[in-house]
Formats: structure tokens, sequence, C-alpha cells
């Protein structure tokens, strides 16, 4: 169990947490500062500084946001603080120093160079895998926090913000997709409006779809910020991610503003009613879609998918995985997985065949049953629970 003190010793705690944080702050503008270097070195001193003075206000900025949440590192609200920030907030601290660096490319031409135009979308991939890491961490050591929690839900609400208006400046999404990027902070906004005209703000029933949905965001931001997936595709894409999630951050704001009553009894109804439409038909018949757009494109297109050439193997390769992951997603099983697979292959299938009509349907299809599931009539769902089991939720 990790270690606590009694409240007599209250005082003292805060010091010491004070102090770890103070340390990680200026551990944190030691690596900026090292990273200016190195990128002054491929990519000038006018943008290593820019850079700098960015990642360094915003890392600045989450450190005290940080501070101002330490009275919540204790397991609940009764328990005592822990003594240290444990190992899972230090971990999600190293990712906030990592969307901290991402925003240091904003403002900013995309970095040219065979590893420099990577970096930015691997900072953020890494910290959306750490996103899952911290979690998990917090489980084995036993220092689950209230303060983990907050700086979770902080965190990623600013990283998705700032990958959102990075991938805009380098024109990978239309700017539609900042809808996704700022809804947390649109969504808190109107509650605060709300309060500050003494209005009702009404509660919000949990759903696990909301992190696992965050997640794919995450996902798709680090992917698009790649340099291999250009527009139309990464446009198209930003669009399948961004519907679902978008809506549903609207319902939520029409069931916290009382325009939809959740507790009432018809209410509920309805919407059980359309959680059993979309897994008995909805998620169903994206998979017939799915399957009867991937042959049609393929037959339009013409085979074989890629040139011809040296590595004229990889047809195999792709026709195989075509084969594999459709009927895979058919059949439900791992349909997430599957569904991810599909996206791959046919990101990779675009670099060399435009996008034509069925091509529309086909890839935000693929994307939608990624986020929902393949719902009912599906041989294998463990994947479902996988996904919404997402840091022990």
């Amino acid at each position: 169990m990790p270690d606590t003190l009694n409240a007599d010793a209250q005082q003292p705690i805060d010091e010491l947490l004070r102090r770890e944080l103070t340390r990680l702050g200026w551990l944190g503008v030691a690596g900026f500062a090292g990273g200016c270097f190195l990128l002054k070195l491929t990519w000038g001193w006018q943008s290593a500084l820019q850079w700098l003075v960015q990642a360094g206000l915003v890392w600045a900025f989450l450190c005290y946001q940080t501070k101002q949440r330490l009275p919540l590192n204790r397991a609940d609200p009764k328990a005592p603080l822990y003594k240290d920030l444990g190992w899972a907030n230090r971990v999600t601290l190293l990712r906030a120093w990592l969307i901290a660096a991402v925003a240091g490319f904003l403002f900013q031409p995309w970095p040219e160079g065979p590893a420099l135009a990577w970096l930015p979308g691997m900072l953020y991939l890494l910290a959306a895998v750490l996103d899952r890491v911290d979690g998990y961490v917090a489980r084995r050591t036993g220092q689950s926090s209230l303060l983990g929690i907050e700086l979770d839900t902080l965190f990623d609400a600013l990283g998705l913000a700032i990958a959102s208006l990075l991938a805009l400046g380098y024109d990978q999404v239309h700017w539609s997709y900042l809808l996704m990027g700022t809804a947390y902070y649109l969504f808190h906004a109107g509650i605060l409006w709300r309060n500050f005209r003494g209005l009702a703000v009404y509660p919000l029933p949990p759903a696990l779809h909301r992190r696992t949905w965050a997640g794919f965001q995450m996902g798709f931001l680090a992917v698009v910020l790649w340099p291999m997936i250009y527009p139309p595709l990464s446009t198209l894409a930003g669009f399948a991610f961004m519907l679902p999630a978008v809506l549903g951050f609207l319902i939520d704001w029409l069931i916290v503003s009382g325009r939809i009553n959740r507790q009432a009894d018809g209410v509920d109804r309805r919407f059980a009613q359309i959680t059993q439409f979309s897994q008995a038909v909805l998620q169903p018949a994206l998979r017939v879609i799915v399957v009867v757009t991937l042959v049609m494109s393929l037959l339009q297109s013409g085979l074989p998918p890629l040139p011809v050439g040296k590595l004229g193997w990889m047809n195999n390769v792709m026709i195989g995985g075509f084969i594999l992951a459709s009927l895979m997603v058919l059949l439900g099983v791992a349909g997430r997985y599957f569904s991810l697979i599909l996206v791959s292959l046919l990101g990779w299938y675009y670099m060399t065949n435009p996008l034509l009509p069925v091509d529309y349907v086909l890839f935000c299809s693929v994307v939608w049953l990624l986020l929902l599931g393949t719902g009912r009539f599906s041989l294998w769902t463990e994947d479902d629970h996988w996904l919404n089991g997402y840091d022990g939720a």
C-alpha cells in the first residue's frame, strides 16, 4: 500500500508535493532547452526558439494547473494526502510535457526532413500511448488518486485541442474538425454560462464510449500528423472520426441543459430503443456495407491494388489483408481490431489509388464500425470489452 500520513502532518506533505512538482517542472524546462538546441541544428534558430517559447509557456500553464490540484493527491475526498506524487502522476506529467512539446510546433510550417517531419506526430503518439499507461501504473502501484483523474481529463482535452489546431495548420483536416478539438472547452464554457445566469445544470449519466472515442481521436490525430497521409484522405478521415463524437457532445449538452430529461422513464426508454436499433440494425448493416463497398472499390479501381514493380509481392499482402479483415468484420470476430486493420490497409491503398465516390462510403463505414463496434450477430466481441475497460473504467 502507498505511504500516507495523518491529518496532523498535512502542511509538511503539501510542501513535499510542491517541491516535487517544482523539481519536475525544472526538469521539463531543461528538456525543452536541450530540445531547442537539437532543433536548431536541423531547423534553424528562429523556428527552434519559437518552439521553445511556445512549449515552455504551455508547460508552465500545465504545471500551474497541477499545482492548483495538489490537494486532490489522495485516494478519495476523506483519505489523507499521499506523501509523493506517485509514479502514475509522474507518467501523466510526462504526457503533459509531450503535449507541450507538440504545442511548440504550432503556427509554424511543417518541419522538413526525413526525421524532423515525423517528430510532431510521434511526440503526440507517445503522449496518447502514455494516456493508457498511467492508469495501469496507478493500479499496479496501488496509488490511484483524484489528482490523476483530474489531470487525465485536463491533459486529454488540451492535447486534443493542440493536435487539432496543429493538423489544421498543416492543412490536414477541414476547419470544422476544430469542433472536435474544442468540444470539451465549449461544453464546459456552456456549463459556466448556465451557472453564471443561475440556470440549472443537470447531471450527465456516465457512458463508457466517451473515453474510448477520445482515445480513437488521439490515434487519428497522431497518424494525420505523420508525413504520409494527406488530403483528401486525411480530410475524409477527420470527418468520419469527428461526426459521432460531436453528435455525442451535442446530446450530452442537451442533457445537462435540461432539454432532454434523462431521468424520465419515456426518455430512458427511447435511448434504450436507439441503442437497440444501433446494435441490431445499424452496426450489422455497416458490416455488410463495408464488404460490398470494398469489393466495388477494388473492381472499379482495377487489380492489382498497388502498382506492380519490384515490390509486387505487396499486392498479395494487401489483397490477403483485405480478404481476412473484411471477413472478420462481416462475421463480427474482433470487429474493431479488424476495422482498425482495414483503416490502415485503406490508407495504404489510397496512396496510389484515387478516392472514388464509393470510397467515401467505404472509409466512413469502416471508421464508424471502429467507433461503435459490430453490434448484434457478432461471433466474438472481446475487443469491445477491452476498449470499454479503458483504464479500468
